[in-house]
């Protein structure tokens, strides 16, 4: 095991806002080797900590982007059968169509089990895969094993990855799951812990920028069956945009002109509803 990585500690990276208690589950997690389970909404930073996790212990990120269809094996492994058929059909490949290993391409875990060196792995939204595949999954990574049936093979880890697991919690996951998890809900950020975050990004924001587009943010947030409501990234995109019209003044948000509001709702429903609400001035 790579010692030299996992005597490091997580404190937080360049972009990446980092409470306490989070940086602590974070480290438990490592030090225990358990897979570190991340619930809460869109845009509270799930998928971004993994990344900021590689980023401070300088080590890889390899990320697994589950999606409702997907089965284990994929994540594991792929065996090419199409291209050892059409290789051995006509005889012009480099490949020796008699080693099935030629044919065998690993999968996400598979890269992080077959690394040379310790590696981040992001196994992101789990919550999209059915309880068989979640528990499957956890079976390997318990295991730090899997079998490659073709050539009666077994595949074990040669450096235990960092795993960070993340939910939307739009699906229940099964208990067997979540009892062999270490887990954290990431809250969406208050506005004092907003303003932090919008400080890494934008060092020299004038004070009345921030403060007024927080506070219209919140409020925007708070309307009525948005069915999605504008999350970190679409605050810090919007600021941009404010920031580069030359003639925007922050005093008319507070007015009830709040420009752009395409940046922050993107689907026709919530964006319409945000424009009827801004133009009555109902925001504040």
């Amino acid at each position: 095991m790579d010692n030299k990585n996992e005597k490091k500690e997580f404190s937080g990276a360049t972009r990446y806002v980092l409470d306490d208690e989070l940086a602590m589950i974070v480290n438990i997690s490592m030090a225990l080797e358990m897979p570190l389970l991340l619930k809460g909404e869109p845009g509270t930073g799930k998928t971004m900590l993994a990344h900021a996790i590689a980023e401070s212990l300088r080590m890889p990120l390899i990320v697994l982007n589950v999606k409702s269809s997907m089965k284990l094996i994929e994540a594991l492994y792929q065996y090419d059968t199409l291209t050892r058929l059409n290789d051995s059909r006509f005889g012009d490949s480099v490949r020796d169509v008699s080693n099935i290993e030629d044919y065998l391409k690993m999968g996400k875990i598979g890269q992080a089990f077959t690394s040379d060196i310790r590696t981040i792995l992001l196994i992101d939204e789990i919550d999209k895969a059915d309880t068989d595949f979640q528990d499957d999954m956890l079976d390997v990574l318990d295991q730090m094993e899997f079998d490659i049936i073709e050539v009666d093979k077994t595949v074990r880890t040669k450096h235990r990855p960092v795993i960070i697991i993340t939910s939307n919690a739009k699906k229940d996951l099964s208990d067997p799951f979540l009892g062999r998890c270490n887990f954290h809900h990431i809250a969406f950020p208050d506005p004092k812990m907003m303003r932090k975050i919008i400080k890494v990004h934008f060092p020299e924001i004038d004070s009345a920028l921030m403060e007024n587009a927080v506070a219209t943010f919140y409020k925007l947030r708070e309307l009525d069956a948005v069915e999605k409501k504008p999350a970190t990234r679409e605050l810090i995109n919007w600021i941009r945009a404010l920031d580069t019209d030359p003639d925007f003044k922050p005093k008319k948000l507070i007015q009830g002109e709040v420009p752009f509001l395409g940046v922050l709702f993107k689907k026709s429903q919530d964006y319409s509803r945000a424009v009827n609400h801004s133009s009555r001035r109902k925001l504040f």
